[in-house]
């Protein structure tokens, strides 16, 4: 879900047993679809697919909001495509809290695709994302294209295919997550890369510890990539961390595309985007004999 979950609220909100706080944690689902719809449309990177998850632009987004999100999208991407490249795509991705994410169908594109790409979120983010699969042709056509036999396995609250599994489970119950991970086929002796971009932040220390040390016991060789603290991982089983703040992220992107997206849109004060990139960070943990903490962004 990428840079929707900002608000500077977040640190101080954690999931807890109200429905109430719940919902508000999904709603951070439509922020930050809603605002990668935006910067797609002013044509800061390419997303076909995000049109048939929000079908309207909606409001204008500030340019240092843009610029911040097309930071996040492709720092992310660079370190998930160097862990396909290294494994050869004999791997695994699972994307915790992935919202209307479209990961799966750009790698689809790109033949890129690990050898299943499993995607987990509450039951009713998944409903909403496998109703616009199955209602979208664009969307659903890719999925039956990697697939081997006539029909998905598809219900309210899960999808599975050969190559791609959206699960609907609450990542603050370890035991039920595994269960369903497990039983739609997750591959521990695989590489494995985790992705959580901006959940654990809504979880509680002890929730939030609980899943990082639950990955880095059941991966052999993985990989997490998120926005979080280092410590977190270095205290429950990750071999090695790496995190750099988004503002050096931005400078180490390809410059002509960096230059290309400044040229869209002028930003009157370049010190705010400078203050929002340094105020977050992407931080990559890593469990492996593979070298896969050498995915740096100067490659």
């Amino acid at each position: 879900r990428a840079a929707g979950r900002e608000s500077p609220m977040a640190a101080r909100q954690p999931f807890t047993d109200t429905d109430t706080a719940d919902e508000a944690v999904r709603a951070t689902c439509d922020d930050a679809t809603t605002c990668k719809r935006f910067a797609t449309s002013k044509g800061y990177w390419k997303d076909p697919y995000i049109q048939y998850f929000v079908r309207s632009v909606g409001d204008r987004k500030a340019p240092e909001i843009n610029r911040g999100y097309y930071a996040r999208v492709q720092g992310v991407n660079h370190l998930l495509d160097a862990f396909l490249r290294k494994t050869q795509c004999d791997s695994q991705v699972i994307n915790l809290g992935a919202g209307l994410d479209t990961t799966f169908w750009r790698l689809k594109d790109e033949n890129l695709m690990p050898r299943k790409f499993f995607e987990v979120d509450f039951p009713t983010v998944v409903a909403r994302k496998i109703h616009n699969i199955k209602t979208k042709p664009p969307l659903s056509k890719p999925i039956i294209e990697t697939h081997s036999t006539d029909s998905l396995l598809l219900d309210a609250h899960s999808l599975e295919s050969d190559r791609y599994c959206i699960i609907g489970a609450d990542l603050r119950d370890i035991s039920s997550l595994d269960e369903k991970l497990k039983k739609f086929q997750l591959n521990p002796e695989l590489p494995t890369l985790l992705l959580s971009e901006c959940v654990l932040v809504y979880m509680t220390p002890s929730q939030s510890s609980n899943l990082v040390h639950w990955a880095a016991e059941t991966f052999h060789t993985a990989m997490f990539i998120n926005y979080e603290q280092k410590d977190r991982f270095l205290k429950t089983g990750w071999e090695h961390v790496d995190a750099l703040d988004m503002m050096t992220v931005y400078s180490m992107l390809p410059q002509d595309d960096v230059a290309r997206i400044e040229r869209l849109e002028f930003l009157d004060e370049k010190e705010l985007l400078q203050q929002l990139l340094q105020h977050y960070n992407i931080c990559w943990a890593t469990k492996d004999k593979l070298n896969l903490g050498n995915a740096h962004f100067n490659t």
